[in-house]
């Protein structure tokens, strides 16, 4: 499809982080090692956080109203969606380390597709929309990092 809304996006990141959710849920409950079940299992939880936050700005009260359903052009689908399928798989049992390079590798596509959305944006709001969600992205980047080190000291 060529033409979307701002809102089509945030539905489609909201199940992007819905997804992580339940893969990084489900390899949790079948590792072997603790350290990387506690990392999936608070990587789960922070993927949790950003699906209900995306689905927050949908709510029919949301200040965002008019930028959500902004029309944008734009001739692929929404990319990068192969990525959740193809990282989280292999992580289980290869330590921590690997768990943060996938987490990462996939916060960082959501925060490449927000960036590039702010700089095709059709209007100031819409601009400020994107940005906000890139530097969000960009902060639960550093807070993931942090904290997974944290998790590799113990």
């Amino acid at each position: 499809m060529r033409f979307h809304q701002v809102k089509e996006l945030v539905e489609w990141a909201a199940d992007y982080h819905a997804r992580l959710f339940e893969q990084y849920t489900r390899l949790a409950a079948t590792g072997n090692d603790e350290r990387v079940r506690m990392a999936l299992e608070y990587l789960a939880q922070r993927e949790r956080k950003q699906q209900n936050d995306l689905l927050g700005f949908l709510d029919d009260g949301s200040d965002h109203a008019n930028v959500l359903g902004a029309w944008f052009d734009d001739p692929n689908d929404f990319p990068h969606a192969p990525v959740l399928e193809r990282l989280p798989g292999g992580i289980n049992g290869e330590g921590v380390q690997r768990v943060l390079a996938t987490a990462l590798t996939t916060h960082r596509t959501l925060q490449d597709l927000y960036e590039h959305r702010a700089e095709l944006a059709g209007g100031r709001d819409e601009q400020a929309f994107f940005e906000a969600l890139a530097a969000g992205h960009e902060a639960e980047v550093r807070r993931i990092a942090r904290d997974m080190q944290r998790l590799e000291d113990y």
